[in-house]
């Protein structure tokens, strides 16, 4: 039995707020369980410098975590003056999905950077930042459009993450941190709306792991991105 109780694959309630900050171009507010991230989309009107000329544009992301978003305060980065190695795994994992379903010649010069900052932390904040950054990235795109800054709508795509994990010798989705804590492998997905693998990191914490227990994190991941791709649309409606 899950410390939570759930089914092998059961994802933890997730939920989609739109357009909760004021200021931001598209804002999701993302609920997986407990694990709560604010994400925000802003325009920038050039892109970055090495990008210049091309004729093109860029979408990239910063992550977070608020130092009370975990049972103890954690010290904030920028007082240490740069981000921690786990950090900028994740800003560019988040920043790499992105663009995985983007027109970027479509922009234009232009940047998006997405900011995703954690505000309450139970395990698996990279993918619910990836999932409700999306939405962040949509609602700023409709808002240029709105305003006529580009024509088309560049997202291909859907994109959502979910992680799985083998616990107890047993594939499961959505691990919160008691299960992330003490899971024999951890594993996160990254997958499109029509099923294209964009990232799959699948780590040994404590044993090695078959094809076979890949094959079937694989299958729930694939069961859960549909169901996140499903709440993004609803969200959307």
């Amino acid at each position: 039995m899950r410390p939570s109780k759930r089914a092998p694959d059961e994802m933890r309630p997730v939920s989609f707020e739109r357009g909760v900050a004021r200021y931001a171009e598209g804002s999701c507010l993302v609920k997986f369980g407990n694990t709560h991230v604010l994400c925000a989309a802003t325009l920038e009107d050039k892109p970055p410098p090495w990008l210049r000329g091309q004729g093109r544009g860029w979408v990239t992301a910063e992550y977070a975590m608020l130092p009370r978003a975990t049972h103890t305060r954690t010290r904030r980065e920028s007082s240490s003056g740069k981000p921690s190695g786990r950090t900028q795994e994740i800003q560019r994992l988040i920043g790499r999905s992105l663009r995985a379903v983007t027109n970027l010649p479509a922009l234009g010069e232009r940047q998006i950077v997405v900011d995703c900052d954690v505000i309450q932390a139970d395990g698996g904040t990279r993918t619910a930042s990836i999932t409700g950054a999306w939405l962040a990235l949509h609602d700023c795109f409709q808002w240029m459009r709105s305003r006529s800054i580009i024509k088309d709508n560049p997202l291909r795509d859907h994109v959502a993450a979910v992680s799985c994990g083998v616990c107890n010798g047993e594939a499961v989705i959505d691990l919160d941190y008691a299960e992330d804590s003490t899971a024999e492998t951890d594993a996160n997905f990254v997958i499109t709306g029509a099923g294209g693998l964009v990232e799959v990191q699948a780590t040994a914490e404590v044993a090695v792991f078959s094809e076979d227990n890949l094959g079937s994190m694989l299958t729930l991941a694939r069961g859960g991105i549909d169901k996140l791709v499903q709440l993004q649309k609803a969200a959307l409606a």
